[in-house]
């Protein structure tokens, strides 16, 4: 079941606010990626590049460019519901 992207909000220290169509609100940290993905290492090293995170069409997941992207699975199940 997907649980789609309502609205997305950039936070400080590389953390999302997600907002997803059934209300629920959930935070995701990206700062693991960086060592995972490099291509995640662009929104930190590409001055602005981390605040112009978009939903996608349809709210199936986030985006910043056509390279860096996060589905909405990826942000559900391993976002959190409290702010750490």
């Amino acid at each position: 079941m997907f649980h789609k992207v309502k609205k997305v909000k950039p936070l400080e220290l590389f953390m999302l606010e997600v907002t997803f169509q059934n209300g629920t609100i959930k935070f995701y940290n990206i700062e693991p990626l960086f060592n995972k993905w490099l291509v995640f290492q662009n929104l930190k090293n590409i001055r602005g590049l981390f605040e112009q995170v978009k939903v996608d069409d349809g709210g199936y997941g986030v985006s910043w460019n056509d390279e860096i992207d996060l589905s909405c699975d990826e942000l559900w199940e391993n976002g959190y519901e409290n702010k750490r």
